[in-house]
Parts: C-alpha cells; sequence; structure tokens
C-alpha cells in the first residue's frame, strides 16, 4: 500500500475513517492543520478521524538499476556524468564571472583617468582665469590721459568711456598720426619704385624640388588644430595660434619651442609678429586680442588685453610702421589700435547698414589702405586716413577667408568656398580666378610671398603659383598633398626668400616643405 499523497511506501501508515484512504501520519497531519480537510476527497477531516496502522518493519524495494553488477555500472556512468556537466556549468559561470570583472575593472580605471583628466583641466583653467584677473603692471606716463588704465584685464572707469547709446568713445586717429602714415606710405612707394628682385630668392626649379623636411607637433593632441600662422623674417621664427587656445613660438633654426602662450579661453584665431618690439599679437573666438611682449629670456608676457569687440575676433594686422595694428570681427567692426598703449584709437562699421561680421583683414603694404573679407563673400576696400569704405569687390561665393597683397602694391588675392580671385587695384577689376578644389571643398588660405613672385594656395592641399602680369598665364609650379591625413590645410606662409613653406593642418603639426640639408632638424 502506497501513501495517497507521497505515492511511497509510508513507514508510519494511518487510515482515514471517512474514506479509508491510507496516508503517511506526518503528511496528513501537516495538511489537516493547514486546511482540515481531506487532500483528496476535500471532505472535512480532523485528527480524531485519522485510525494507525500496525505494520512490519519495512524494506524498500532495492531499485531494478541495482540488482546487477551491469546495472550498478550504468548508475555510476550515470552519476559520474551527471557531476561533468554540473563542474561544465560552474566553470562557465566562472569564466563569466571574471569576464564580467576584468571589464568592470577597465571601466574603473578608465573613469578614474577621465576624472584625472577634468580636475587637471580645471585647475589649468583656474590658474589661466587667475592670470587673466591679476592686474598688469603699467606705468603712467605709458598711459595718455585720455584713457583708463587696466584692472583686472578689463577697462577701469569703463563708464567714463561709455557716450549716451552705451557705445565706448574713441579718441580718434589725430593728425599727428594721419601724418606717420602718410609719410611712411610715401617712403615705401618711392622704394617700391627700385625695388628689385632679390639675388637671393629660391628660384622655381628649387621650389619644384621641394618637400616636407621637417614635422613639429606642437599643440594638444585632445584639440589638435593650426588656424593660424606667421613668421618673423629677421630672426626666422614662426608662431603658430590652435583650437586648443594656446599660441606657440618656434625657432625654425634650432627646431626648439621657445615659448608656449597660454591665456585665451577659446581658439587662437590669427597670430601676427610685429616686426620691430619683440611683440606679438594673437586675436581669439573669445572676443579679445593680447599683445605679448618678448622678453631676453626668450618668454614672451602679456602686456595687454584687448576687449574692444563683441563677437569673435577673426584677424589682426600690424602697419607698415609697426606702431598700429587692425583687427577684424565678426560684430561688423574693426579697430585701429596704438601698439605700445594697446588704446583702441577708433572702431569702424559700415554705415551702410549691412550687417555681415568681418573674417579676414590685411593691410596694404603702404599702409592707407586696408582690406577686410565678410561673411557675405564681399571684399571691402578702406582708407585708413578717414575710415571710409572706398571699394567693394563681389563675385565669391561664402565667407571670404584669407586676403593677401602683393608686395607689388597693385594685386590683391582673396580666397573663399568658391577658390581664389585676384583682383588688379589700379582697375578696381577682378582679372583672374582659380577654382582648384571641388565645390565641397573651400579655399582656407592664399598668401604672395615678401617678393610678390609666388603665391600659395591652400585648401586639400597646398599649390604654389608663379606671379605673372594680368594678361599672362600664372602656372601651378608645385602642388604639395596635405600629409595631416585630415583634407584641411589651413595656413601657409612663405620663409626668407621662399626658402621654405611653413604649413599648418587640422592636426598639431607644423610642417616644413623645403629642400632637405643634413643639418635640417626633421622632428621635434
Amino acid at each position: 500500500m502506497n501513501c495517497s499523497i507521497s505515492g511511497e511506501v509510508p513507514e508510519d501508515p494511518v487510515v482515514s475513517k471517512k474514506s479509508g484512504l491510507l496516508f503517511e501520519k506526518r503528511l496528513i497531519e501537516t495538511h489537516i492543520a493547514d486546511y482540515g480537510k481531506c487532500p483528496i476527497t476535500g471532505e472535512p477531516l480532523t485528527l480524531d478521524d485519522l485510525v494507525p496502522i500496525k505494520t512490519g518493519k519495512i524494506v524498500k524495494p532495492r531499485p531494478v538499476q541495482a540488482a546487477s553488477i551491469p546495472g550498478m555500472l550504468g548508475m555510476f556512468q550515470n552519476e559520474w556524468d551527471g557531476l561533468m556537466l554540473s563542474n561544465f556549468a560552474l566553470e562557465q559561470q566562472l569564466h563569466t564571472a571574471r569576464q564580467e570583472l576584468s571589464h568592470a575593472l577597465y571601466q574603473h580605471d578608465a573613469a578614474c583617468r577621465v576624472i584625472a583628466r577634468l580636475k587637471k583641466e580645471r585647475d589649468e583653467a583656474r590658474s589661466l582665469l587667475a592670470t587673466a584677473e591679476r592686474p598688469f603692471p603699467v606705468s603712467a606716463n605709458a598711459i595718455p590721459a585720455n584713457v583708463s588704465g587696466l584692472s583686472n584685464g578689463k577697462r577701469a572707469a569703463e563708464d567714463d568711456e561709455m557716450a549716451h547709446g552705451g557705445k565706448k568713445m574713441h579718441p580718434g586717429i589725430t593728425s599727428a598720426i594721419i601724418s606717420e602714415l602718410t609719410d611712411c606710405n610715401a617712403a615705401l612707394s618711392q622704394q617700391r619704385k627700385k625695388r628689385q628682385i632679390s639675388t637671393t630668392l629660391a628660384p622655381v626649379e628649387s621650389i619644384e624640388a621641394y618637400t616636407q623636411i621637417s614635422s613639429h607637433p606642437f599643440h594638444k593632441t585632445s584639440k589638435p588644430g593650426i588656424i593660424s600662422l606667421d613668421i618673423l623674417y629677421s630672426k626666422d621664427l614662426i608662431a603658430t595660434g590652435g583650437i586648443d587656445m594656446n599660441a606657440v613660438i618656434f625657432d625654425r633654426p634650432s627646431g626648439q619651442i621657445l615659448s608656449t602662450l597660454s591665456g585665451h579661453s577659446k581658439k587662437v584665431t590669427s597670430v601676427k609678429f610685429v616686426a620691430q618690439g619683440e611683440s606679438l599679437l594673437t586675436s581669439s573666438a573669445d572676443k579679445t586680442v593680447r599683445v605679448w611682449q618678448g622678453s631676453e629670456d626668450g618668454n614672451y608676457n602679456c602686456k595687454h588685453i584687448l576687449r574692444d569687440h563683441t563677437a569673435e575676433v577673426q584677424a589682426v594686422t600690424v602697419h607698415a610702421t609697426n606702431n598700429y595694428f587692425v583687427t577684424a570681427s565678426l560684430d561688423g567692426t574693426w579697430c585701429f589700435y596704438d601698439l605700445s598703449s594697446g588704446t583702441c584709437l577708433t572702431q569702424v562699421a559700415d554705415t551702410s547698414g549691412s550687417s555681415e561680421g568681418y573674417t579676414s583683414a590685411a593691410f596694404h603694404p603702404d599702409g592707407l589702405i586696408i582690406g577686410t573679407g565678410t561673411t557675405d563673400a564681399l571684399v571691402k576696400i578702406w582708407d585708413v586716413k578717414n575710415q571710409s569704405n572706398v571699394a567693394k569687390f563681389d563675385g565669391h561665393t561664402g565667407s571670404v577667408t584669407a586676403i593677401s597683397f602683393s608686395e607689388n602694391g597693385y594685386f590683391l588675392a582673396t580666397a573663399a568656398h568658391d577658390g581664389v580671385k585676384l583682383w588688379d587695384l589700379r582697375k578696381l577689376k577682378n582679372f583672374r580666378n582659380f577654382a582648384p578644389y571641388d565645390s565641397e571643398t573651400p579655399t582656407n588660405s592664399v598668401e604672395f610671398d615678401h617678393s610678390g613672385s609666388y603665391l600659395a594656395v591652400a585648401g586639400s592641399d597646398i599649390r604654389i603659383y608663379q606671379v605673372a602680369n594680368v594678361k599672362s598665364e600664372w602656372n601651378c609650379i608645385k602642388t604639395f598633398p596635405d600629409l595631416s591625413g585630415t583634407g584641411k590645410v589651413t595656413c601657409v606662409k612663405f620663409g626668407p626668400d621662399s626658402k621654405y613653406i611653413a604649413v599648418g593642418s587640422m592636426d598639431r603639426n607644423l610642417r616644413i616643405f623645403g629642400q632637405p640639408s643634413e643639418d635640417t632638424p626633421t622632428e621635434s
């Protein structure tokens, strides 16, 4: 007889008076205590309804498999297989757990590195902010009586500089300054008439043989990109401005970095050396311009922070006297500054009512006119003496990215999304166009060399043209590939006597193209 609940032979059997069914005593008592009824018939049932049955000692029958040696071997084999399968499952679970733990540890390590880098950048930003807000010492006799001094990097007594309507008051370009500019123009114009091409200028055959001779990783890998550069010919120094908010001054002959200039809070859009006086100018998307003064130890210290613009400052250009400079901004104005004091003498906006911003600017070699490029594809020529717009050139597509005057005094090259246009300033007309790239590739830079013999164009590569006259063909004598791999060359500049060509791209490297020599440094 088997238990009606478990189906096994009961060890302590009892029978129900009402249904006559056999149960294991401990099982039925537990069920009655919980439910108070028969588990089979569902009738009410109490402990008094159970009658114990007296039986002899029950011996459980041996399984059929255990009745023979082969059967027992089969049982052992089954148990062994089950043990192996269980062990395999445990090993798989252990392997998975180890992988999850390794991944978690890697994520933890990466998170720690990111946190450490962010803390370092935060500390650097705090340090730069503290430096920017630190008062700069300015001698009393270096500031005109009608110009406020600098305090914490800002102009003190700013309310006194504000006129009705909220515009800053500027002293203007005085007759003495205009006389200085006119005298400089007359002297340079006279020299230009007698100008001869230097005998040390690199010939066409040499430029055709140029190749990359060095590459210098100046800027941060986290924010790569060199978007401006300039060369101080007298000392063969190269300055670069980067997206990493730094400007770097590089001594090309020695292959050493002289100074890294930090202080801007956004990308450095333009860098310009002042040919005399150990000064460097930088403009930035943070709406400021900084004047850096070199010292005997080779370091450059910030002398002035200029905050006259209300939008990104896109360009800075230095007058031939080396006493004045102009900045151009997306706020639609250009400012004329005195270099020594950092005073904005005048801020000029287009009175025609146009709202475009300025994306590029350059002084004419003689210094009495200035060219500006706009976001609306216009090129504007200004008379510096009376700050009037004397000519407008249209025809480009997209923002005018670069402007360069030739040393001959009457050629102007402008670059935009659609390529390069050449203008004859004597007749105020366009006489030649270059469209070296496809419609999706803008031309980012155009630059005459100092002699006016060559023209460099930069976009997805670098192309060098031999300058001719208005009617003759301007031949492309050399094309350099973009070795950065980014497909975007942002700036190009000829070295002294065109002995080399400096190139900046959207990676962190300054590249020098020239004729290789045994003593040329190839990497820094």
